[in-house]
């Protein structure tokens, strides 16, 4: 089979014209710059597709990927349909060329079968002790930053490279697992009914399996220099390559464009990276932005959209990894080692009902425990009614214990709800000058989000009660890191709660969130340390959130202590320890003891949030209703249809953007340094 497609190349950041065959009897996909060049023989590169793994890119309905030899190549036909017929061709190919090898090998090896359980256990072995070895680390780089500590920097930098290299063999292990022996069902289903393929095979086998554990090997012995680099490697078994000679097949697959492998990026990311940072502080002219009407009228429909998010108990259901091992093993093949993991496309499967920006609303699920910061009538009560709000505000955002992913917000989404207080009595001479949410009163806890940064992502939100005269200002850029077997990510930014009638602000930091056990079944915790603090009285409190240790059962632990402003005393007032989810005992300095909060006992005060049919369209339930309602039913294509039209509306737009020389401008929130600030917050108002 051959045809024109095009192919992304890192030289010319794009897609190039290339015209392909695929040669099925030696498990190639070779191509060139043109069908003349073709017929001469200058071929430009080629992909080896034994252990391959063919997969569908969310670019649009005409592209896909191949992923072997620890790269991943984008192709793209000129429509659905040619993308189907290759794809059909080259996984039938992919299944072939696989069962001749395994065939192979399995003769030599005397017929014996792997244990996979025995690997899965040396695998997860293994993560625990690169846990282990990232904590001791983290403890030997504090000694560095103090006196005398830089004995220790040489020690730091040779375990960061160990700490990188055991990364890079989790991948490469789990990835050569998952393409070596598949599950039966994934034979099914790359097979497409081609069960006759391997006919008529049996005399290429020896000579394949040979070629095969010689390659092996070979690689095998790279990989077992701590010193090579994963870039060493691959350009040490390229050189040992037949180079670009189409009568023969390489080792590896190759590309012209391999001397930019490390600046690849998927090809989606790209079109945004393309436009730079969408955050309002670029340097760009001013934009003149018409003043259509926010809220439209929805296509009509049967679906009861609200009822879709109402809180009816149900969890959602669990996701078994193993169940969907080619697309995981697909995932991991696109991660390297120190990438941003915002660049990587997640499957839909994994995603939870709401979006990003609404599961930050459930920071105040508690609000009493919020509003009640401004009643109190000491400094130092101030103080650790803060520390026990921020500490009931993470465990309403884990409605599971599994752990799933909210929607990435879209730049210029907004999420708006609001918590009817009806125990806090209204002010007796009320504010002339309507709040952030016109139709709520000054008893009500409002709450607004915005993102205001694509890339990075950056979502900014806003909290107020007028009646107490309390308000908070957040923002918390996520950045994410690929840990082997585990996900991270951390939570950047700082958020300050406002007290206008005393003066005071509480600025505080956010634990970083870790997805474990990401092969079979993720659940999620917290960890790092946290600081809150009040400039203007000198108290503050020192929180940290513990991770599982690999050899211990607890998790979920946390440690928060409050200490009074320096010169008074070095001592704590109080300490709370406890589950951050469950229950936390708080100790005083005076020998008294007493529950500080019991999460598992406090029910959820419920957010209010405008029927979807009244939104504005930029707000989150009515953008993402679709993909939501596909989620709900399990209606995993419509779920996947959804994303990519929101996800391609917002490339376009930005590209419109850069084309027209415009900025985005953001709704409610400004940059002013590092910080977001909300554009008309409660101090501008009174």
């Amino acid at each position: 089979m051959e045809g024109a497609l095009s192919k992304w190349t890192n030289v010319m950041k794009g897609w190039q014209y290339r015209w392909f065959v695929l040669d099925d009897s030696a498990g190639l996909f070779s191509y060139y710059t043109s069908r003349e060049k073709m017929r001469r023989g200058v071929r430009r590169g080629c992909v080896r597709l034994r252990g391959a793994l063919v997969g569908i890119d969310d670019e649009d309905d005409s592209t896909f990927t191949i992923t072997v030899d620890n790269k991943t190549f984008h192709f793209q036909a000129k429509d659905s349909e040619e993308r189907e017929r290759w794809i059909r061709a080259l996984e039938d190919t992919v299944v072939r060329h696989n069962m001749i090898a395994r065939r192979g090998v399995g003769g030599r090896q005397g017929g014996g079968s792997v244990k996979i359980e025995d690997f899965e256990r040396k695998l997860a072995e293994t993560d625990c002790y690169l846990q282990l070895l990232i904590s001791q680390n983290s403890e030997l780089e504090q000694q560095v930053d103090k006196e005398g500590g830089e004995v220790y920097q040489p020690l730091v930098e040779r375990v960061n490279d160990m700490v990188e290299t055991v990364k890079h063999a989790i991948v490469l292990l789990q990835i050569a697992k998952n393409a070596s022996c598949p599950g039966e069902e994934e034979q099914l289903a790359l097979v497409h009914g081609a069960a006759g393929a391997s006919d008529g095979a049996e005399g290429e086998s020896v000579e394949e399996a040979r070629e095969s554990r010689a390659e092996t090997d070979s690689i095998r012995s790279s990989l077992s220099s701590p010193r090579r680099s994963p870039a060493h490697i691959r350009s040490a078994v390229a050189k040992s390559t037949s180079l670009k000679n189409p009568s023969t097949i390489p080792a590896v697959s190759y590309s012209s464009s391999d001397d930019d492998e490390d600046d690849f990026y998927d090809a989606q990311d790209d079109v945004a990276s393309k436009a730079g940072s969408e955050c309002g502080s670029a340097a760009l002219p001013p934009l003149v932005t018409p003043t259509p009407s926010l809220v439209s009228p929805l296509t009509p429909s049967e679906v009861d959209w609200d009822a879709l998010y109402e809180e009816d108990g149900e969890e959602e259901g669990d996701v078994d990894m193993k169940s969907h091992g080619s697309v995981i093993t697909h995932l991991l093949s696109q991660v390297r080692i120190g990438m941003d993991l915002t660049k990587i496309v997640l499957p839909t499967f994994i995603l939870e009902r709401r979006s990003l920006l609404e599961m930050y609303a459930d920071f105040f699920a508690h609000p009493d425990i919020f509003t009640d910061i401004a009643v109190k009538e000491s400094q130092e009560e101030r103080m650790v009614q803060v520390l026990r709000w921020y500490l009931s505000s993470f465990s309403a955002s884990r409605k599971s214990t599994i752990a799933k992913k909210p929607y990435n917000p879209i730049i210029g989404e907004i999420f708006r709800c609001w918590w009817s207080l009806p125990s806090i009595q209204p002010p007796t001479s009320p504010s002339s000058t309507p709040g952030p949410i016109p139709w709520c009163g000054p008893s009500d806890l409002m709450f607004l989000a915005e993102q205001v940064s694509h890339h990075p992502p950056v979502s900014a939100f806003y909290v107020e009660c007028g009646a107490r005269q309390i308000s908070f200002t957040g923002h918390i850029y996520t950045k994410s890191a690929f840990l082997g077997m585990s996900v991270a990510v951390h939570n950047i930014g700082e958020g300050r709660v406002s007290l206008l009638s005393t003066g005071e602000d509480y600025v505080l930091t956010f634990p970083s969130a870790y997805g474990r056990s990401i092969l079979t079944t993720p659940w999620v915790e917290l960890g790092g340390k946290c600081d809150i603090s009040c400039p203007q009285t000198g108290y503050r409190a020192e929180v940290e959130f513990k991770c599982k240790q690999f050899w211990g059962t607890e998790q979920n632990k946390v440690v928060a202590e409050v200490f009074p402003p320096v010169g008074i005393s070095k001592k704590s007032l109080l300490k709370v320890e406890g589950e951050w989810n469950g229950k936390m005992v708080a100790k005083y300095s005076s020998g008294k003891t007493e529950t500080f909060l019991d999460m598992s006992t406090m029910p959820v005060v419920p957010k209010v949030v405008k029927s979807v049919v009244e939104q504005e369209k930029h707000e989150s339930r009515r953008l993402w209703r679709e993909v939501t309602q596909g989620l709900k039913s399990n209606n995993i294509e419509q779920a996947t249809n959804g994303k990519l039209a929101l996800e391609q509306k917002q490339r376009e737009e930005a590209k419109d953007r850069k084309e027209k020389g415009v900025k985005w401008d953001n709704r409610m929130f400004l940059p002013i340094g590092e910080n977001w600030h909300f554009k008309d917050p409660l101090g501008n108002r009174n």
